[in-house]
């Protein structure tokens, strides 16, 4: 697409096609769920392809010498799994009334409910890039003739600079816990209030009264064998929860050969044998809480790998944040707040787009609510500096 202004926009079928090089000059190296590796893996595996009903329709952006400085990890889907923002409703809605809702179009990480950038700018591109990356996906939309485009978990200024070109803003909410300078985990429990602090080291005992061990794997320390246990959880977790498993044993491999320093493997074990993962992904400045799966029922050990440890990895490392994941209120009594996460949605059809305008607001009044009523009255921490800090 010529924009006018000697820069050109560009459909990719293949993160390839695009290449490392300039898909992480753009995508930078906060947050690895946009890098070229995991992305690419996602493909390569077959993850992430046309077969599974993610076509890579990935946009760049070109100045007038060739350079890519925008990207936009982009896919035609021809259902609504594994995105974590639900339009089922929308699609029946839309269908109903004697439209055709898919193939749509979306911009995400696949699988992956995380928050980060989705316009991938080079940070010296010009300071209009950004637009010229939006006006493009609405161009995409108009020209394929398709009903909708999705933006499913920007960061915050990229859903700014969306919301500011008139694509709808859908409100939801994860639960993420934040380091308030913590030295280690006693230093953290003391921030709890005496009852929620009781209740975590209650259940961290619980979690490993049967014996079990637990070890926290990255980097070279991950091995096949690992994956391969890990592999197994998640897949009989996948089928009790969802029916099916998004991601295949390739995928798992790929990340560990190229980018096992990202990752972060939670494994409980008994003796030689182990039992339960949880999969994280490693950024600057953030742990990314993935998948979780185990065989047999062990009382408290989902909440002691995924929530509690990562807690412990991140004081260790000095990193900001753990994000669990999407939905779990349960996730708030063990320190994960509740904040607000976005989507924005581009409906070229006037009818349509009114429709879900209407729902969007209602819903986004429900959702603040909501934040705002578990925090005032739900959170573990001290509320006042007069309750003791230890029992």
């Amino acid at each position: 697409m010529d924009t006018g202004e000697q820069i050109s926009l560009t459909v990719h079928k293949a993160i390839a096609e695009i290449g490392a090089a300039d898909w992480d000059a753009c995508a930078g190296p906060v947050n690895p769920t946009v890098s070229y590796t995991f992305l690419q893996a996602m493909e390569e595996s077959g993850s992430a392809s046309g077969r599974s009903g993610w076509a890579p329709q990935h946009l760049s952006l070109a100045d007038e010498s060739g350079r890519v400085v925008g990207i936009v990890p982009l896919y035609l889907k021809s259902h609504s799994y594994g995105e974590y923002v639900f339009d089922y409703g929308w699609a029946d809605a839309y269908e109903r009334a004697g439209g055709r809702y898919y193939p749509k179009a979306l911009a995400a990480v696949p699988f992956t409910p995380v928050p980060g950038p989705r316009l991938l700018v080079r940070p010296d591109a010009p300071p209009e890039t950004k637009s010229h990356l939006i006006a493009g996906l609405a161009e995409f939309t108009r020209q394929r003739g398709i009903s909708s485009l999705h933006v499913n978990f920007p960061d915050d200024a990229d859903a700014e600079a969306l919301f500011e070109a008139g694509f709808l803003q859908r409100m939801g909410q994860q639960f993420h816990w934040t380091n308030d300078g913590y030295k280690n985990f006693g230093d953290y429990l003391a921030a709890l209030n005496s009852r929620k602090r009781k209740a975590v080291n209650k259940e961290r005992r619980e979690a490993l009264a049967a014996g079990l061990e637990i070890d926290v794997l990255t980097g070279a320390d991950l091995q096949p064998k690992h994956w391969d246990a890990f592999y197994r959880f998640y897949l009989a977790t996948s089928d009790r929860k969802w029916g099916s498993a998004y991601l295949n044993r390739k995928f798992f491999a790929l990340i560990n050969e190229r980018m096992a320093d990202k990752i972060v493997l939670v494994m409980a074990r008994n003796a030689k044998e182990y039992v339960a993962g949880a999969f994280n992904i490693l950024g600057t400045e953030t742990i990314y809480g993935r998948n979780w799966g185990s065989y047999g029922d062990y009382k408290m050990l989902h909440f002691e790998c995924c929530y509690y440890r990562a807690i412990e990895f991140a004081i260790d490392h000095g990193l900001k944040r753990v994000e669990a994941g999407a939905q779990g209120p349960h996730k708030l009594q063990r320190g994960y707040l509740p904040v607000p996460t976005y989507s924005a949605h581009y409906i070229p059809d006037p009818g349509f787009r009114r429709a879900v305008a209407q729902f969007l607001a209602r819903e986004r009044e429900m959702v603040e609510q909501k934040i705002e009523h578990l925090a005032e009255n739900y959170s573990p921490f001290r509320h006042t500096e007069d309750e003791p800090a230890a029992d």
